[in-house]
């Protein structure tokens, strides 16, 4: 791809990351007030305490996106058993960019899936795609149709799942930019301790700690919704003190906190 082409891509994929979560009550209720519980000293990307959601609109979309992947999942079990009779290229695709993954270790890996995503997936805004705002794809369906950053950031979230990453290792962030003055959606991969965020917006991979001007707003993990509480803007200064103590937000039920990586108790 030129230098030129390339640009224009980057540029494309800018104009159709601008989320929805934050909009107007028109584009939904995706970030519906739901069902929150204290969070601990993070160990998530961004060091920031975390509540977990029990419900509400972000934990549905999450949810629908996983059945989805249910399916999706078998689609790729078939075809890796018989590559020549698979009947979709964008499964022969998927399986191809894990492949050339799984030949490289470590931050290789995780760079290999990021700038494969990014160079195999048309950036395209949902509203121009679909018609309305804040439509969460699955990997085969970015792959064949384009998308945008939450898009980009669930098909690397699965083909980093696929070439080795372990789950525990692997989160989707919701993220405000606060220059821009709209919200984006990046993979996350830690390696060595340290979580590297896998962009759409560019092909180097950055570490959590040097990212700036953007506030972390929810992390997502392979079974869950967090959102992140009290976080600061991430600027040019240090990252707060990950020492300091945990305050509880005013959304939070006292009857309802728990551990973040803890499930909550089943109801009788």
């Amino acid at each position: 791809m030129s230098k030129s082409v390339y640009s224009r891509a980057l540029h494309a994929t800018f104009l159709a990351c601008g989320l929805a979560w934050f909009g107007p009550a028109a584009a939904g209720t995706l970030l519906s007030p739901g069902t929150a519980v204290l969070i601990k000293k993070s160990v998530e990307p961004f060091g920031q305490p975390t509540a977990m959601l029990f419900d509400g609109g972000l934990r549905e979309k999450w949810q629908r996106v996983q059945r989805r992947l249910d399916d999706e999942m078998v689609q790729l079990a078939l075809c890796e058993g018989d590559r020549d009779g698979c009947a979709s290229p964008a499964a022969l695709q998927f399986l191809a960019i894990v492949d050339a993954a799984k030949l490289r270790e470590g931050r290789a890996r995780l760079g290999e899936i990021n700038r494969a995503i990014n160079l195999a997936v048309r950036p395209v805004s949902d509203l121009a795609q679909y018609g309305q705002l804040d439509v969460w794809a699955s990997p085969l369906a970015t792959l064949t149709r384009g998308g945008d950053c939450e898009d980009y950031a669930i098909a690397k979230f699965v083909a980093l799942r696929r070439a080795g990453i372990a789950p525990d290792d692997l989160r989707i962030v919701i993220m405000r930019d606060t220059v821009r003055g709209e919200d984006h959606a990046v993979a996350a991969a830690r390696l060595d301790g340290h979580w590297l965020t896998l962009d759409n917006r560019r092909m180097a991979m950055v570490e959590d700690s040097d990212i700036r001007n953007y506030r972390p707003t929810h992390v997502l993990d392979q079974h869950s919704v967090m959102r992140y509480t009290d976080t600061p803007v991430l600027t040019a200064a240090s990252r707060s003190d990950p020492e300091a103590p945990v305050a509880m937000s005013w959304l939070v039920e006292p009857s309802l906190i728990v551990p973040a990586n803890q499930a909550p108790a089943k109801a009788d």
